[in-house]
């Protein structure tokens, strides 16, 4: 038997002693000091080795990439600040069918600006924006809240056909980073309080500018206190998706009026206040709606 290639004196003295006496305690006694030696050095080295494992920094595993699409026709990137930012513009319907509320995520107004109302191209001449908008067929007023933009189409208009071009309009104008409304834009000051109100007309300008008005801003408008009469009764004037919805006169009388006089009982009533043109279209239509009915009433059957 030859002994084995190696250069360790150790290996070949025990080689040639375990050959010749294999079964001596002496031989044993060798054989087992290379595995005890052995073993304590594994035992140091494993315990180097995990001092140095646990002076290593912890390791972060790598994010996985969302699997899920990117909505790409809702998002712009804005060149307003020096980083970008992503906008998401979303819309919400409101009790008016006919309008719809875009949410841009980003104030529209200044901070305690009041809100504006367009109600046809002419008064457009200090917003670029609106004046686009009109531009649209089917378009009939737009209205600017603090957070948000209110489009109302007429009746026969649909929104499937109307509203990608008004988001198109909306998003190209916002990532430009201008302002919607150039020049000076008055503060909302119907609630704010005057020197000379009394005490029942403090009450309800709070109550409007904190309960009332954020209620009706969801819904796509906005309220104009125009004043408390001696008879008791509060004039305000509906604005945006409520001015032109069906069920205005339901949000006055069950929402606002009974909240008024809830809290208020020198409240009596609440009055909706019409502009002079929107005094006008309603005579008119009243008088349309009455010919209406006699022509029908002439060519009915008995």
């Amino acid at each position: 038997m030859r002994p084995p290639t190696t250069t360790a004196p150790l290996r070949q003295h025990l080689w040639r002693r375990s050959s010749s006496s294999s079964s001596s305690p002496s031989s044993l006694l060798l054989l087992r000091q290379p595995v005890r030696q052995t073993t304590r050095q594994h035992r140091l080295f494993s315990s180097a080795t995990t001092r140095r494992y646990h002076q290593l920094p912890a390791l972060t595993p790598p994010k996985r990439p969302s699997l899920l699409p990117t909505p790409t026709s809702t998002i712009i990137t804005l060149s307003r600040t020096p980083h970008h930012r992503t906008l998401f513009i979303q819309t919400e319907p409101t009790p008016n069918p006919d309008a719809l509320k875009f949410i841009p995520g980003l104030p529209v107004l200044p901070e305690n600006a009041s809100s504006i109302e367009y109600t046809s191209g002419r008064q457009t001449t200090n917003s670029p924006l609106a004046r686009s908008l009109f531009q649209l067929d089917g378009v009939t007023s737009v209205f600017y809240g603090p957070d948000f933009i209110t489009v109302t189409k007429a009746p026969d208009s649909l929104w499937h056909l109307l509203k990608p071009e008004v988001f198109a309009l909306i998003t190209e104008y916002l990532n430009n980073g201008a302002p919607v409304v150039q020049g000076e834009i008055l503060e909302n000051e119907d609630t704010k309080a005057q020197e000379g109100d009394s005490e029942v007309v403090s009450m309800i300008k709070e109550l409007l500018d904190t309960r009332i008005r954020p209620a009706i801003q969801e819904d796509g408008g906005d309220i104009e206190y125009r004043g408390f009469t001696e008879a008791g009764h509060v004039l305000l004037k509906l604005r945006g998706a409520c001015r032109t919805c069906d069920s205005s006169t339901v949000t006055l009388k069950n929402g606002i009026e009974s909240m008024l006089m809830h809290y208020i009982e020198e409240v009596k009533g609440v009055t909706q206040v019409l502009d002079q043109e929107e005094e006008i279209a309603q005579r008119e239509f009243e008088r349309f709606e009455a010919n209406l009915a006699k022509l029908k009433g002439n060519t009915a059957s008995p």
